[in-house]
Parts: structure tokens; sequence; C-alpha cells
């Protein structure tokens, strides 16, 4: 079994980190430079920026952030949020991504995921998908999770993986800052349906909720932000209790 990665996320509007509750109500957390160098410093696997607002906002993720985040890395970083074209992923990549996040933009137009996975690789390519239960299925919805879009969660997955997506970011919009724990049913229904790497993300509360999507949800990494951005859980830790309970971690 692969090792599972520990994946910080760093919602950033306006050049500063917020966390809000269902993608609504963002309250600022701290500063983007400060947070990845203590992420780098404890031991997380992966760091991910999300510029929350720059769809909304018909921009590209804000270089400036970009450069003083990877400036502090040295461990992979993804950037995601109003790269709508090939010339917005080569500045976010230009500014130190190592990999780039689709979302709305992949919705509108998907053969923006294969383009970019010519380009660079797909392993630079993540797609992130925001669903949220709709009666029995799970709806994707698109620009920040304002708009839903009438397509299945599962499908999208799939589709995403067929165009190239090296990687899919799975949000449940439901469990989002809610701290309840992870959708697993949602994570495993992907997980299920692709053979690439699926990060769940979303309800990450205490470190139970972690072995159970590593377990129940077959995630092959996590996301989280609140619990570790307000330093209430030390990321060797939360590994250590996982490799305590068989889950192969990364050091």
């Amino acid at each position: 079994m692969l090792a599972k990665r520990i994946i910080a996320c760093l919602d950033v509007r306006d050049g500063c980190v917020v966390k809000g509750v269902n993608f609504e109500g963002l309250q600022a957390a701290g500063d983007p430079a400060a947070l990845a160098r203590r992420y780098n410093v404890e031991g997380i696997d992966e760091l991910v920026i999300l510029d929350v607002t720059a769809t909304i906002e018909g921009r590209r993720a804000l270089e400036s952030t970009v450069r003083a985040v990877s400036a502090e890395l040295f461990i992979p970083l993804t950037v995601g949020g109003g790269i709508r074209s090939e010339d917005d992923a080569a500045a976010v990549i230009d500014a130190g991504a190592d990999k780039v996040s689709l979302n709305s933009a992949a919705l509108a137009n998907p053969e923006l995921i294969t383009r970019l996975a010519a380009r660079y690789g797909s392993q630079a390519v993540i797609v992130a998908l925001d669903a949220k239960l709709s009666d029995t299925s799970y709806e994707v919805y698109a620009r920040s999770g304002r708009a839903p879009t009438l397509r299945n969660a599962v499908e999208w997955a799939q589709e995403a993986e067929w165009r190239g997506a090296g990687e899919i970011l799975l949000t449940s919009i439901d469990r989002d800052g809610t701290r309840t724990g992870f959708d697993c049913a949602l994570t495993a229904a992907v997980s299920n349906a692709v053979r690439i790497p699926v990060i769940a993300s979303g309800g990450a509360g205490k470190f139970a909720d972690f072995l159970e999507v590593f377990t129940v949800g077959r995630a092959d990494a996590a996301l989280a932000a609140s619990i570790f951005h307000y330093s209430e859980h030390a990321v060797g830790d939360l590994k250590h209790y996982l490799s305590e309970r068989g889950i192969p971690i990364r050091r």
C-alpha cells in the first residue's frame, strides 16, 4: 500500500488565510507565508493554496502570495483559484507552484484538463471537485460552491481522469469547516470509481476522522485546514497516531 499523505490547505482571500463553514462566513486565520513556514517544519506532506474569491472576482490566483509561500517550502505546492487558461496555469507555476488545481474552469472547458496535462504532465493537474448531497446522489458545484451544475460527482471524477487529471481533490460542501468528520460515503464512491489518487477534504476534526477516511473512505490523501491552522493538533502526533494503527504514512 502506498503511503498516505497529510495535506494542509490555505484558503486565501486578499492575501490572508481565511476559514469558514460550508464555504460561508469566512474569517481571518493567519498569514500564508508564516503558516507555510510552520507546516514545512512540522512535517506536512503537501500544501494547497486555494484563492477562494479569484473565480468570483474574475482574476487568477495572487502570484505574490504564491511566491511568498513557495519560498518557505521544500514540499509540493498546489495552487488553485481563477485558473481559466494555460496562461493562468503558467503564471502560478512560474511563481513556484508544482501543481495546479482546476475547478469551475474544468467544468466549463474540460479540454483545459487535457491541454495542461499534455504541457506539464498529469501529475501536475488536479481537478477540484466540490460536491453536495442531493437526495441520494452527490451533485457537483462550481464557483466556490455557489453554483449547482446538475453533474454527478462520480461521473465527473471519471471524466476528469479520462481527460488527463492526475488527482481528484474531493471536497464535501456539507462537511466543510464543520469538524464532524469526512464524508466517507462520498470519498469511497469516488475512490472506487477512479484509478487516480483521491484527496479527501471537508470535515476533519480529530485524528479518528483521518483514520476513517483512509480506511472506510479509501482516500489516498486527506486535507485539512482549521485543525492545523490554530495549532489544535500537531502533524507529527497525527502521523504517529495513524502509524500505530497500521496506516502507512510519510515520515
